[in-house]
């Protein structure tokens, strides 16, 4: 349920969220809008649906990272010298404000999106909405804090090095790091940007997902921005193979975070997956590239200049990484380059075949006084299992898996390679124990109705799992189709246009166009794809009948389940 309650006036409502603001921190925000516009806002929204609107987000209240742009607003990437307001809105918060949710205020973060701990900021050091004495999690601080105390629905963070995870785990909501390009970054402040992504938080894995399909999408002000290939898969597997760290490259967890992740790994064996081991050092070592190679010269590019310029209210560890970033050779980021070219390739070679990565999202929670007296130190621990996952290209769902007695929150993520981002959030709503929702529309997918043998339970379903298949629900043809046995090695049911037809039962499943490609060539005559009519109108591609002989006749038995029951007595 939306953090509003419908059932309240606008205003009303509004002053209901705003004394939650005020209950929080006040660390958390850098930017709280006006109450009385954040309530004209939602009269608005509802006004547009009784107007007839079709609004996805009504009612819904989210926050936004103050390094992604909203018009009126100023941004400051904490760094109150850098303040300006700009004109135009990020087309990331455009697309949900136009689906109705209603922004409440910009958050706090790491200076620059420099950080993985949530202290660097002159605003103030982000705790986890769990525990005071330890941090939020960075960049993100704010935006993790902000929906881990249920304050709004979900909200915007970036994510580079794991700013749009770690803050999931310590403060025990989800966290969404898609594909890079899915969701588009003009009017946000680049940090590294051939690496960076806006990302999501939110309660469940099904509200991050419906938020990650509104906004998706390429924009013509993005460069970086991409869309879907024609083969992105529609579902995780029934049994999926899953990856996870040997043994020696977990030693950075005490004994209890590793027990942690170890009753992690059981829960995911529980819902069906098939663990296996590998050497994770070509991850672990590309991880280092980041910071610790000629890739950071990109935050030199970004905000190494500004801050030289400008080192008032500049944090410490932020202000050395840009000055050592500022000063790499450009053959060093040449070098750096082909490195995780090479790491890149070697990873992939030692999971080929496996679905997805399932590892600890940080190592460690600290608490404020473990991190002021090594801030480096702590933080690079922190990024130890993050830090390589956008460098490789791979999307990422984040989710809290237990609270460690004296050690804080601990979490675990899911990893996929690019542009299976419906993989990752499959297996994470699994190991919630939820429902993933809706697949995710921004992926292009065909939706499909079947009739017979590809049912679930049935001879043939096994074909649409293997190509990534999603099932949507069941269904009915309208009353104006018959339903034929095709007798053979597999026997097959043929539903043809009739007038005196009945209403089939059937599944709608979602497949990727390659997929569908696929499944047409392995169709055999005279079943063939077309267009079928359903009962609520709806027209989709279906099994159909290009050719019929004297095939028996089986409709008014009520569908293929229902002769199938007949004859097998």
């Amino acid at each position: 349920m939306p953090v509003l309650s419908s059932h309240l006036e606008p205003v009303a409502a509004v002053a209901r969220l705003f004394d939650a603001v005020r209950s929080a921190p006040s660390e958390i925000w850098i930017t709280l809008r006006d109450e009385q516009d954040v309530a004209a806002d939602v009269a608005e929204v509802r006004r547009r649906v009784e107007d007839g609107e079709t609004l996805p987000l009504a009612d819904y209240v989210f926050a936004a990272k103050d390094n992604i742009d909203v018009a009126g607003l100023p941004t400051t990437a904490a760094h109150p010298a850098f303040s300006h307001i700009p004109e135009r809105t990020a087309t990331v918060v455009q697309r949900l404000l136009d689906a109705g949710a209603v922004l409440v205020g910009k958050t706090n973060m790491d200076q620059f999106a420099t950080g993985l701990v949530g202290a660097r900021s002159p605003y103030g050091a982000v705790s986890s909405a769990h525990d005071a004495d330890r941090v939020s999690g960075g960049s993100s601080s704010g935006s993790g804090a902000a929906t881990g105390w249920r304050i709004v629905d979900f909200a915007l963070g970036t994510d580079t090095a794991g700013s749009g995870r770690v803050p999931g785990a310590y403060n025990r909501v989800v966290g969404l790091k898609p594909t890079l390009g899915l969701l588009p970054l003009d009017g946000v402040l680049p940090a590294s940007p051939s690496y960076d992504t806006v990302s999501i938080f939110a309660p469940d894995v099904a509200l991050a997902t419906k938020v990650l399909d509104i906004a998706a999408g390429v924009s013509e002000l993005d460069p970086h921005s991409r869309a879907c290939p024609a083969d992105v898969p529609q579902a995780a597997p029934v049994r999926p193979r899953v990856a996870i760290p040997d043994d020696a490259s977990l030693v950075s967890l005490s004994p209890a975070m590793r027990e942690a992740f170890a009753g992690a790994v059981r829960r995911a064996e529980e819902f069906g997956a098939e663990v296996q081991a590998v050497d994770f050092a070509p991850f672990l070592e590309a991880a280092q590239l980041l910071y610790d190679g000629g890739l950071v010269a990109e935050r030199g590019w970004s905000f190494g200049a500004f801050l030289a310029e400008h080192p008032e209210d500049a944090d410490p560890s932020v202000a050395t990484i840009a000055a050592g970033a500022m000063a790499v050779a450009g053959v060093s980021v040449i070098g750096a380059q082909q490195t995780l070219l090479a790491l890149t390739a070697e990873a992939r070679r030692r999971v080929d075949g496996m679905d997805a990565l399932l590892i600890p999202t940080a190592p460690i929670h600290p608490r404020h006084d473990e991190l002021a007296a090594d801030p480096i130190g702590v933080n690079r621990t922190v990024g130890t299992f993050t830090n390589f996952v956008n460098l490789m290209d791979m999307a990422a769902v984040a989710v809290h898996a237990q609270t460690v007695p004296g050690e804080g929150e601990f979490g675990i993520s899911f990893v996929t390679p690019a542009f299976h981002d419906q993989v990752a959030a499959d297996l994470a709503a699994r190991f919630c124990a939820a429902d993933p929702g809706e697949p995710l529309a921004f992926s292009g997918g065909v939706d499909v109705a079947v009739f017979g043998a590809h049912l679930r339970g049935e001879p043939l379903n096994g074909q649409l799992q293997a190509l990534g298949a999603r099932f949507l629900r069941e269904i009915a043809t309208a009353p104006t189709f018959r339903m034929l046995l095709i007798e053979g090695e597999v026997d097959r049911p043929a539903v043809i246009r009739s007038a005196d037809g009945a209403e089939l039962p059937g599944e709608l499943w979602r497949l990727s166009p390659l997929a569908v490609a696929q499944l047409l060539a392995s169709i055999a005559p005279p079943l063939a794809l077309g267009h079928i009519e359903l009962s609520d109108g709806s027209v989709v591609l279906g099994f159909t009948a290009s050719v019929v002989g004297e095939e028996r006749d089986i409709t008014d038995l009520g569908g293929w389940r229902a002769y199938r029951a007949v004859a097998s007595v």
